[in-house]
């Protein structure tokens, strides 16, 4: 999976952070252990699902001096057993057993990240309907956790408020109108997405009219939605959003929107239970 420079700048940042706060002004359990001394952490899934997060340790890793080497089993978006070895780091005992509880953290969550999108994924095989993420993400962790819904097999909305517009209740209320909101947007920085959240079908003839490009259809109902895409009629793309879950998320997408955002990929995450066994 491609590191931009931008992912690459917050994993050095985040996990200089993580390491911080977990080792203080030092790790005084480690220090019981003769700094000469040497050993193997191997990492194991205790479930099912879907690997993502190598980058952040291997970042830990060179954030620890090499201290310790890695070896891979598994590649990001990789599909996991319970069991399974993921990867070995050998070296320093002290530096492997500080560098744990920072390593599993991070995997943890980007791997139940992408655990999650893939259930999802799964479910929209065949319709045609792409899944996207949302901004509903970890503060600090916004890139990290959209790279793990790549890893899962899901696509990225926009990643922030800079790079594409979003039309919604309030903004609509502040400029006047959705035809207002457009037309001072297609005034804006030229090739940016112009999308506009819509509460009924009164609304969305009002931003079919007013030329949006994708237009939300926020927490329409099932007869809502298939009566939206066809009012539409291809002349803009349709994205349903609110409250979808894995109970009628391939009820909206069959239809007929083009895709479906859904906040719980990043909010509502479980991560995924692994481990680090270390022998000398």
């Amino acid at each position: 999976m491609e590191i931009s420079k931008a992912l690459r700048q917050r994993i050095e940042a985040a996990v200089a952070e993580a390491l911080a706060e977990d080792i203080g002004s030092g790790d005084v359990s480690a220090e019981l252990i003769p700094p000469a001394a040497q050993g193997r952490g191997t990492v194991i899934s205790r479930q099912t699902g879907v690997f993502c997060g190598r980058p952040w340790v291997e970042e830990v890793a060179r954030q620890m001096n090499h201290a310790f080497e890695l070896d891979w089993q598994v590649e990001d978006g990789a599909d996991l057993k319970a069991g399974q070895t993921l990867f070995e780091g050998h070296g320093q005992a002290r530096a492997l057993l500080t560098a744990e509880r920072t390593i599993l953290n991070f995997v943890q969550l980007l791997s139940g990240t992408a655990t999650r999108t893939q259930r999802f994924v799964k479910l929209l095989e065949g319709t045609g309907c792409q899944l996207l993420d949302t901004r509903k993400t970890l503060p600090g962790l916004r890139l990290a956790q959209k790279y793990a819904v790549r890893c899962g097999g899901g696509a990225n909305h926009r990643l922030g408020l800079h790079d594409a517009y979003l039309i919604k209740e309030n903004h609509i209320a502040a400029a006047g109108s959705i035809r207002a909101a457009v037309t001072q947007a297609r005034q804006g920085p030229p090739g940016l997405m112009v999308e506009v959240e819509v509460e009924s079908l009164s609304e969305l003839a009002e931003a079919i009219a007013a030329g949006a490009d994708t237009i939300m259809l926020d927490n329409f109902s099932i007869a809502e939605t298939r009566l939206a895409v066809a009012a539409t009629r291809g002349r803009a793309r349709l994205e349903a959003s609110g409250g979808v879950d894995e109970s009628h998320i391939r009820a909206i997408a069959e239809t007929g929107v083009d895709c479906i955002s859904v906040g719980a990929l990043t909010k509502d995450v479980s991560p995924l239970d692994l481990s680090m066994r270390f022998s000398q």
